[in-house]
């Protein structure tokens, strides 16, 4: 272990990321400031996501699973705006600069940034408690951007992928005595979370709304319904829950965590029922499970449907600051 100099880091460590000197970039890591050139018919998305050690990922954690953890985190957001992946800025605070720490967490970070073409144009080192934040940018289709607002009474409510997996890694990795297949899948769930960047460009022809769920499902669905004026209605016996889970947890804690977990980072969209089909026929040979987990409906608020019997629910989430 040593330790590296500021200049040296940026230099040895992240300047390279995702560079491959063509696109849309035309000067990035290396100056005051990085410059884009904007393809023509395109909208700029912008998303940032923070995350500091003992809120996001218990100390000691180690910095490949870090670098994966957020920047799976950050691109879901492009992801649910149904986004094309551009570039990123990285501001890395650091309690110390161990070079062995760098090397884990750029390596990680920069496969990341190749498996999914984004390109790194800048950022900010400073010493303080380890806290990373990273800006994403991409680009829309002008006015074809996925927002929150779109959801019409009627409209099918679908989720990515399987709900509640992210809790589950997190309680397993705080229960170390746990082994075996489920523990390690609930795990990679935790640290390496799947941005749906693909399924949210296909669904972006057919969807009216779109989140992505880090709050939980439940609060998440809920900006949708806050921000289109309308409610929904969730049948509890078709959410996705993976066979991990479910043996590892029980049923009533995997749909519990499906419902309020969070930082699952898969997706929550709305589309109309007539177009059903043609999103069906779209994901037919699409690798990422889609189902439909209930409707959207006039009347406020978040009706459960278990077993024939209706109630309602308060979309309680994940809240920084709550009260």
């Amino acid at each position: 272990m040593s330790a590296v100099g500021e200049f040296e880091l940026i230099r040895n460590y992240f300047a390279a990321i995702g560079r491959d000197g063509s696109g849309s970039v035309r000067l990035g890591v290396g100056d005051d400031c990085a410059i884009i050139a904007p393809p023509s018919e395109r909208e700029l998305v912008i998303s940032i996501d923070t995350m500091v050690e003992g809120t996001h990922f218990l100390p000691g954690t180690a910095p490949a699973q870090i670098a994966t953890r957020i920047m799976g985190a950050a691109l879901s957001d492009l992801a649910a705006m149904g986004a094309q992946p551009a570039f990123f800025t990285l501001a890395l605070t650091l309690p110390e600069s161990n070079s062995d720490w760098l090397q884990s967490f750029s390596a990680a970070l920069a496969d990341m940034a190749k498996r999914y073409g984004v390109q790194l144009v800048g950022g900010d080192t400073t010493r303080g408690p380890l806290t990373i934040s990273i800006q994403v940018h991409g680009w829309c289709h002008r006015g074809k951007a996925l927002r929150r607002d779109g959801a019409k009474p009627g409209d099918r409510i679908f989720v990515t992928g399987t709900l509640g997996d992210s809790r589950g890694g997190l309680e397993s990795i705080q229960q170390p005595q746990s082994t075996g297949y489920n523990h390690h899948y609930l795990h990679q769930r935790f640290f390496e979370p799947e941005p749906r960047l693909d399924t949210g460009q296909i669904i972006a022809e057919f969807a009216t709304s779109a989140i992505d769920v880090s709050d939980g499902l439940l609060a998440d669905l809920d900006h949708i319904l806050q921000g289109s004026g309308v409610g929904a209605m969730i049948n509890l016996d078709e959410l996705p829950i993976s066979e991990a889970l479910h043996h590892w947890a029980g049923e009533k804690t995997s749909r519990d965590w499906a419902l309020r977990g969070g930082e699952d980072f898969e997706l929550c969209f709305t589309v109309p029922a007539m177009l059903e089909p043609k999103l069906n026929w779209a994901l037919r040979e699409h690798n990422v499970a889609v189902t439909c987990i209930g409707q959207i409906s006039a009347e406020p608020g978040i009706l459960l449907v278990d077993d024939g019997h209706v109630s309602a629910v308060e979309p309680q989430g994940y809240n920084h600051f709550p009260g």
